[in-house]
């Protein structure tokens, strides 16, 4: 059984969370060698120039700075498969951002530079959030990963490509998945479903598989169970029945990273993948009509689907905890969470926000997604192991599905560093 966050999307999370000390009662500031200019690393959601998140970004700093006078923001993104190493390469240089948005946020929360969620926000921003999602950046009861947005997965099918291949129904279970992938392939589908295994986000495929699989990376004490028999026997199908039987296109799922097959699914080049609420927007923009189901499982419909939070954290550094937390009280107003969340179709992590899109027609095709949110399960974000982990496996995992790959030594490898790390904490 693995450990599961449930995120309940309801405005009862706010009557939950905790009332933390104001931000009057931290400690002083020093001006920091910038002054009162904010230095924010962020990771782009966009495909392309024009939908760039450096839009946003740049938006949000001219309206914070238009109301906050002597603070300036000095925004700069970077693609998801840069922007984790930029903001290490800059705290191992000595020029740590003050706020980055990323992925995990543990690993520097444990080395004791980031600032405590209580020392930067404001009581009503706190209570804001989620419970359960806020719960998810803890370590050790202690706050430190400030939620920024959040997703969950469900399959997506190209209803074309299934009509013109004959298939009537989305797939629930994987045995259906391989016999709709090889009706697709004999119908001239180039992809007939998309793989990626490559360094960009393979780490979420990975869940999804081996959560379909009855696995996961932890089990419901917290301990990683990375090359549990589920987990192994989970790619081994894989590899012999998916990849092995030429259903997963040309590319090597090694080499193929998400945006690669959510690009080429906006082409119609793909018959079904794993995708985020983002794809809706991107395959609406290139006429693509699709749909939506939950992910199969070995057996039938998964019983977990994998839930995605990613992280706001700010370094202590530069000793800006003042400004830095008047930032990140506006970044959190339901104005400029729901602008995000519409913009990329994605997920808040307000209770407020999420109460506007539960009941706004105009958001009716995320309802699909809150309502997986119930079940979802997310990485093992709180262990300050699971930056070098989800590293190890963005890259090492593809190799598994190859010709002649092994997944029990791969996973196996994963699973000796993963205890080493567990077991070397202090």
């Amino acid at each position: 059984m693995q450990r599961r966050r449930f995120l309940s999307l309801t405005t009862a999370g706010a009557a939950t969370a905790v009332a933390m000390p104001t931000l009057s009662a931290c400690g002083s500031d020093s001006s920091g060698s910038d002054g009162n200019v904010l230095k924010v690393i962020a990771a782009d959601y966009g495909d392309n120039a024009e939908n760039t998140s450096q839009k946003y970004w740049d938006k949000l700093a001219r309206a914070f700075e238009a109301k906050h006078g002597g603070i300036t923001v000095d925004a700069k993104v970077y693609s998801w498969t840069e922007v984790d190493k930029k903001v290490a390469d800059m705290v191992k240089d000595g020029d740590s951002p003050d706020i980055a948005q990323i992925g995990a946020y543990a690993d520097y929360a444990a080395a004791g530079k980031l600032y405590r969620a209580d020392q930067m926000l404001s009581i009503p921003t706190q209570a804001s959030f989620i419970t359960s999602i806020a719960q998810a950046g803890e370590v050790s009861r202690v706050q430190y990963g400030l939620p920024f947005v959040s997703s969950a997965r469900l399959l997506f099918y190209n209803k074309k490509l299934f009509d013109n291949a004959g298939i009537s129904a989305a797939p629930t279970s994987w045995a259906e998945l391989k016999d709709a992938a090889r009706q697709l392939k004999s119908a001239g589908v180039k992809i007939p479903y998309g793989l990626p295994l490559g360094p960009e986000e393979s780490q979420a495929e990975t869940l999804m598989w081996m959560l379909g699989g009855g696995g996961g990376y932890t089990d419901s004490n917290g301990s990683y169970t990375i090359d549990s028999t589920a987990n192994i026997e989970t790619f081994e199908w894989l590899r012999d029945e998916l990849v092995g039987e030429g259903l997963t296109g040309p590319r090597s799922p090694a080499r193929t990273n998400r945006q690669d097959v959510f690009d080429a699914f906006t082409r119609g080049e793909v018959g079904m993948l794993n995708g985020h609420p983002t794809l809706m927007q991107q395959a609406s923009g290139h006429d693509i009509d699709y749909a939506t189901a939950p992910l199969p499982g070995r057996h039938g419909k998964s019983s977990s689907t994998m839930g995605v939070a990613d992280w706001l954290m700010a370094f202590k550094a530069n000793g800006k905890r003042k400004q830095i937390g008047e930032f990140l009280d506006f970044v959190y107003q339901d104005k400029n969470v729901l602008d995000f969340a519409d913009q990329y179709d994605l997920l808040p992590v307000t209770t407020s926000v999420s109460a506007t899109m539960r009941h706004e027609k105009e958001h009716k095709k995320l309802w699909r997604f809150l309502d997986q949110m119930d079940r979802a399960q997310f990485y093992p974000a709180d262990k300050t192991s699971w930056a070098t982990i989800s590293k190890m496996i963005k890259e090492k995992i593809g190799s598994t599905v190859g010709s002649g790959g092994d997944p029990a030594s791969v996973l196996g490898e994963i699973q000796r560093a993963a205890d080493a790390m567990e077991t070397s904490k202090p």
